[in-house]
């Protein structure tokens, strides 16, 4: 039996090396349009900023490599134009001499990928305007560089985007990105991006939220971008990183069915609506594994299992594939942000009732050097606890808990279970109640009814409602507290109960949560309609900004001693 793989990156090489290692049999052919195949697309941002220093290090496989190891059948420079399904043939045209031919098949895999997406403004399809989504892009952005460029406007705040921005500074560039949402990474809930856009901004990056481009002008050697606030950037390289959309023309030529989404409709053994063609990777939509609902993900991980599964359908075996959560880490500078399961603002979308809780404990026991605050929201169902989506920003130790909320939530774990999850302690890797664990216990608490909490967003509402109690030293409140807020240190709480007003309710405070927590529990005993605010004023930053520092640097999370370490050196300057 014959296949023919149109595309050989992720997903491509995938179906093609998977159903060869089924089949030594088969005849498998890979047409690819471009000069590559199975190249490592997610590297090219850190080849440019020097990170990965040698190009070849990004060509994970070639045609004679492929063919020597797996007797696969690659042509580059070779573009599928047509698809003949009463034939069962497949028109190619050879992109180096413009000759086209027919390529029969037995089975056809779709491998399409996606393409960036060039906003419709004047100049945005000028040849000194880039993408990165290849290694020839890759070549000409490097090119530039190496030419002198000392200016770069990256137009989009996402993976891509902020990537490229690292890697131009490492350069030394003067950087600008333009976003046309208020917020970075929109993959993320806005309280999470705001932090991450605190600490971008102290590496000289100029952020410009809120905006969008408008024109792109050519002005001698430079390139001058026009932006939505009437203001203007001039820069050597300017680079589109305004996301991606599906390439799906060839498939919807051929009368094959498109989904709500714009990719290609898939079933869960990877078929279309035609018979025998399959299709995989960034061009397909699947089912969301918590709504059932058709999803693009364009992310590697998904792009190779569906490969990997659309070798076995062809092979005759039962397999399926079980649905995206979008699970998904990114670097940028020092921080790491990631993400997996459903946000906030897709349960709102969706009419989802959730419950949600913060936690910013350290990525490794504290007392042990080299860790700093994790920035940590979990989501899950108000009934049972079922996870819905976490989120975790910091700079060490996030991707280890992504990867475990990602296995729990595939799991249909609760924050019940996340109590009891046994996870590796050393005081350079974890905590012996680690971070994960706190968010079970917090989220259980919740749900049980043991705790009262409340949210960054009920403020300033609630101020004139409730009595905001400030549980932190004088030090701290003096520096900067909530305006409406009075003042109890919580370790003088128990002596000066007579002080706090049982008329209203009384919201707690602290910078952490522990020191508002203890409070919490003091007032709950004697008798106080009493919450504690989740997060802490570090969490409080997401919604609302303050004169004191995030993030890194500053006083540690060491909970317990909170109060002694405020009165440390510039302590009270940090959340």
């Amino acid at each position: 039996m014959k296949t023919v793989i149109v595309g050989g990156v992720a997903a491509g090489a995938s179906t093609a090396a998977r159903l060869r290692r089924l089949d030594e049999s088969a005849e498998i052919v890979v047409l690819e349009r471009d000069q590559y195949v199975s190249f490592a697309n997610c590297g090219l941002p850190y080849h440019i900023g020097g990170v990965i220093p040698e190009r070849d290090s990004l060509l994970l496989q070639t045609p004679e490599s492929l063919g020597e190891s797996l007797a696969l059948d690659v042509r580059t420079g070779q573009e599928a134009i047509r698809i003949d399904r009463d034939h069962k043939e497949v028109e190619v045209r050879d992109v180096g001499d413009g000759r086209t031919y027919r390529e029969p098949y037995d089975k056809l895999v779709l491998c399409l990928g996606a393409e960036p997406i060039r906003p419709p403004i004047p100049g945005a399809d000028d040849p000194r305007v880039d993408v990165l989504r290849n290694i020839p892009d890759m070549d000409r952005i490097i090119a530039r560089l190496d030419a002198g460029a000392t200016s770069a406007v990256v137009v989009g705040g996402s993976y891509i985007g902020l990537e490229l921005t690292e890697a131009f500074r490492s350069r030394g560039l003067r950087t600008t990105v333009v976003e046309r949402t208020e917020r970075l990474m929109p993959w993320l809930d806005p309280e999470m991006t705001r932090l991450l856009d605190y600490d971008v901004r102290t590496h000289d990056v100029d952020l410009r939220l809120g905006t969008s481009a408008t024109a792109i002008n050519g002005d001698g050697d430079k390139l001058v971008v026009e932006l939505s606030d009437g203001t203007s950037v001039e820069a050597d390289i300017v680079v589109m990183a305004a996301g991606a959309r599906p390439k799906v023309d060839l498939a919807r030529a051929a009368g094959i069915e498109i989904g709500p989404r714009g990719g290609i409709a898939v079933d869960a053994q990877m078929r279309t609506s035609a018979a025998d063609v399959l299709a995989a990777g960034d061009a397909v939509e699947t089912a969301h594994l918590l709504t059932g609902e058709p999803t693009l993900s364009m992310l590697a991980g998904p792009a190779n299992r569906e490969g990997r599964i659309a070798a076995e359908t062809i092979h005759g075996r039962d397999s399926a594939y079980r649905g995206t959560q979008g699970t998904a880490v990114v670097k940028v500078f020092e921080m790491t942000a990631g993400g997996t399961g459903m946000t906030e603002s897709e349960l709102r979308a969706a009419g989802i009732d959730f419950r949600k809780v913060y936690d910013n404990h350290p990525g490794h026991a504290a007392y042990y050097p080299g860790t700093e605050p994790l920035f940590i929201k979990v989501l899950f169902e108000p009934a049972q606890g079922r996870l819905l989506g976490a989120q975790v920003l910091g700079w060490d130790g996030v991707d280890k808990r992504i990867d475990v909320f990602a296995t729990a939530l595939r799991a249909g774990m609760t924050v019940f279970d996340l109590e009891h999850v046994e996870l590796a302690y050393a005081p350079p890797y974890g905590a012996a109640k680690d971070p994960v664990n706190m968010v079970g216990f917090m989220g259980s608490n919740l749900l049980r009814g043991d705790i009262q909490l409340w949210y960054p967003e009920d403020y300033p509402d609630c101020a004139q409602r409730v009595t905001i109690l400030d549980t932190r030293t004088e030090a701290e409140y003096a520096h900067w507290h909530v305006p409406e807020a009075i003042l109890i240190p919580y370790t003088e709480l128990r002596e000066r109960l007579d002080e706090v007003p049982r008329e209203k309710p009384v919201y707690t405070y602290c910078r952490s949560g522990f020191r508002s927590y203890i409070a919490y529990c003091v007032l709950k005993q004697h008798g106080w309609d009493v919450a504690w605010l989740t997060g802490g004023m570090m969490m409080f930053h997401g919604f609302h900004r303050t004169p004191l520092k995030v993030g890194k640097g500053g006083m540690p999370v060491v909970a317990h001693a909170e109060h002694v370490l405020a009165r440390t050196p510039r302590a009270v300057e940090h959340v």
